[in-house]
């Protein structure tokens, strides 16, 4: 896909990623990088919000390196979702004004150890454009697709038997993660000629055993293909809701069937991680990852902002 003309002088790109302590996210997000400069052209470093490095900022620095008179950034957040992550930090991260009052803090002043009063501050004079979240566009639908075919051509049973299709996301304490989810599930739900649902792992309804339960009840199902939409792997799934769906055994699970984790973006929480009760076969698929509509997926935003 052809990358708007007018960008190949004097700009990069921050493709924006939240961090994490395990390793799969930046595999992911170095290969999504490697494959967005390919196709563009255009000079571009990930910026992660915390944890992994480099860091908003420090993306900044590489840029301005890479870019002779570099004189526009584009931060393009790699999030499927608007929410807090894209509305109040990563503005901050940049310098820019939040897009709206956070909730966690709505008179802005952070503790010491937060992450945004611990961030470095962006040293850049140009223009800073920030795109918006990828939202529930058309295009995702294809790698969900792709994804169901990948596992269901590794089942066991038989190309007739009962199936049901189950996307599942995270989950938030705010509207976007679930206006997001319930529009593309809407999409899917379509084009998709088996049964199907959708289900969030925390924090909103309906929960994966509750979809799972009543798409399983309702149908007879034999076969369940549940389809992780997430990007990158992470400890919510590889751990999470593979316990949730029993594969992975309780000794395998340090706290048992509640996973608490004490974020510090402000917010404890509880997983109720207890194992579903399904005798039939459920294939899991991968993510997103750094699969090439998601690249298109990415360089149709940059044209449509630009």
């Amino acid at each position: 896909m052809d990358i708007n003309s007018k960008l190949l002088n004097n700009t990069g790109v921050i493709l924006v990623s939240h961090g994490s302590t395990l390793p799969f996210a930046e595999e992911v997000f170095v290969e999504i990088k490697e494959k967005f400069i390919k196709a563009t052209g255009l000079a571009a470093e990930i910026g992660y919000m915390k944890v992994s490095e480099p860091t908003i900022a420090g993306a900044v620095e590489v840029l301005k390196n890479q870019v002779d008179d570099l004189d526009k950034i584009i931060a393009l957040p790699v999030f499927l979702a608007p929410g807090i992550h894209t509305n109040i930090d990563i503005p901050q991260l940049l310098g820019l004004d939040p897009l709206e009052v956070d909730p966690r803090c709505p008179d802005g002043n952070y503790p010491e150890e937060h992450y945004l009063s611990i961030a470095d501050d962006v040293d850049f004079d140009g223009e800073i454009k920030l795109l918006s979240s990828i939202g529930p566009r058309d295009e995702l639908l294809d790698i969900i697709d792709k994804r169901i075919n990948e596992v269901l051509s590794e089942s066991k049973l038989d190309d007739d038997a009962k199936t049901g299709i189950l996307l599942v996301t995270h989950g938030s304490r705010l509207h976007y993660n679930k206006e997001f989810a319930t529009a593309l599930y809407n999409k899917f739900e379509k084009t998709c000629e088996l049964p199907s649902s959708f289900g969030f792992m925390e924090l909103c309804g309906p929960s994966i055993p509750e979809s799972i339960n009543k798409l399983v009840d309702e149908n007879q199902l034999e076969r369940l293909v549940v389809v992780p939409v997430f990007i990158a792997p992470g400890m919510h799934t590889t751990h999470d809701i593979p316990h949730i769906l029993g594969f992975l055994d309780d000794h395998e699970h340090t706290h048992e069937h509640h996973h608490e984790h004490s974020h510090d973006h402000g917010h404890d929480h509880t997983h109720d991680l207890t194992p579903v009760e399904f005798d039939g076969e459920i294939l899991y698929p991968e993510p997103i990852k750094a699969d090439d509509i998601l690249i298109d997926i990415l360089i149709s935003m940059i044209n449509e902002a630009c």
